[in-house]
Parts: C-alpha cells; sequence; structure tokens
C-alpha cells in the first residue's frame, strides 16, 4: 500500500451518526418534558438540521448559530414552546454519551495506524467531537483531530485540508488519502485538495456529481484492499 497517511470522516464513516443523533433527540426532548410525536418530529428537525449544515459549509452560517437555530427553526414551526437553547445544550451533551461504532471501525483504524498514522478530519463541534472519539474506543489509534471549528474553515475548502495535513507528524500528497462517506465535503475536497480520496458508500449510491473518488468501499472491511489496488501514480488537483 503506498499510502501512509489516513484522514477519516468520523460522523457516518467511523461512527453511526444517524443512530446516534436519534438517541440524543430523544433523550434531549423528553428531557424538555416532550414524550409523544418524536419520530415526526425529529424527521422535522432532520430537515431543518441539514439544510443548515449545507449553508455553514458554504461559509453562510456560523456554527454558534447554528448550534440553536435549528431547534428554534424546529419548535418555531411545530407550533411547541420549548426551550431552543436548552435543546441545544441537552443534545450536544448527549451525542458524546450515545456513540455507536460503524462495523469494522475499530479494526481498521488499528491496522492503518501500524501502517502510518491516522487522523479525524470533521466539521463537527470541537469539543463534542473529541469527547465522542474518547468515548468510541478509537482513541489509541489516532493521531489527531482537525474540526472545521478549530480551523475556521469547513470541509470541501482546501484550506481546511492543508490545516488538517498541517497537524500530521508528515505529509506526502501521494500517500495520503481521505476515505469519507460525503462526496460533497469529503470527496470533492480530496479532488481539490489533489490527494487520493476513498468514497464510503454502505447504500451503493450512483455518483451523479462532480466528485471523483479514487476508489469504493461498501464497508469498512472493503477500505484497505481497494487501497491497496489503487495505482502508483499520484492524483492531480481538479
Amino acid at each position: 500500500m503506498k499510502h501512509r497517511l489516513f484522514l477519516f470522516d468520523l460522523d457516518d464513516t467511523l461512527l453511526d451518526f444517524k443512530a446516534s443523533e436519534w438517541l440524543s433527540f430523544q433523550r434531549t426532548m423528553r428531557a424538555l418534558g416532550l414524550q409523544g410525536g418524536l419520530d415526526a418530529l425529529f424527521l422535522h428537525y432532520q430537515a431543518i438540521n441539514l439544510a443548515l449544515w449545507r449553508r455553514f459549509e458554504a461559509g453562510e452560517v456560523a456554527k454558534e448559530v447554528l448550534k440553536v437555530e435549528r431547534f428554534r427553526r424546529t419548535f418555531q414551526e411545530t407550533g411547541l414552546e420549548l426551550d431552543p437553547a436548552a435543546a441545544s445544550v441537552t443534545y450536544l451533551e448527549s451525542l458524546s454519551e450515545t456513540v455507536v461504532l460503524v462495523d469494522g471501525a475499530r479494526e481498521l483504524c488499528a491496522s492503518l495506524a501500524a501502517i502510518g498514522e491516522v487522523g479525524i478530519i470533521t466539521n463537527g463541534v470541537h469539543h463534542i467531537q473529541h469527547r465522542r472519539i474518547a468515548s468510541s474506543g478509537l482513541g489509541d489509534s489516532i493521531s489527531f483531530v482537525a474540526t472545521s471549528e478549530a480551523c475556521g474553515h469547513a470541509k470541501p475548502d482546501s484550506r481546511f485540508f492543508a490545516y488538517a495535513t498541517g497537524m500530521a507528524r508528515a505529509f506526502v500528497q501521494h500517500e495520503t488519502v481521505i476515505v469519507g462517506d460525503r462526496l460533497d465535503a469529503d470527496i470533492l475536497g480530496a479532488n481539490r485538495f489533489g490527494i487520493d480520496s476513498c468514497w464510503f458508500n454502505p447504500g451503493r449510491l450512483p455518483n451523479d456529481t462532480a466528485a471523483l473518488p479514487s476508489c469504493e468501499a461498501a464497508r469498512l472491511d472493503e477500505v484497505i484492499p481497494a487501497l491497496a489496488g489503487l495505482a502508483l501514480a499520484p492524483v492531480t488537483a481538479a
């Protein structure tokens, strides 16, 4: 294998964020005194949250605003008289306590850490992501965590990738690869930065975007064989 620096997206690549999100949302609403109708409310929240995260990644909204605004809009649009600031605090605290690993995450990180260096690249909330990694049991295999909150720029901005690779012990462009589930953030970011990428695609979805992954894996135990199969030539920046 030519790669020595492995950059992993965290949510829905190593950690099952969808499972954690649902558990944390339930805990939050119940802490605020709401018991019923959580399934429909969660779907409403998810749509608002996704739209706000896309705006954050485009540089249109600050993360501090996003944290509370997603709950404010959810409660306003569904007629609930609940405190969005309190919801935000409870939800973020719950995320670090409801960690669910994607199958094979621990084994993959340990194997790659024995080959080179493993780093995390995430647009998530800085202190929460560190706590989630600590709770996950992956910490021994991870060398560094790069967050957009600490950097000031988010994936797919090349400035974020420059920041992340600057945290590594050594950065060699053609020996670096990103593994992530999002074409528009992880893979497109890799293309722009001129490094290899592995699209983690458990749903085996079609790629109808401009992002071009170097390889693809539907399960985490397919990542190492996929990387081993890549050509030795470095990727050119798009």
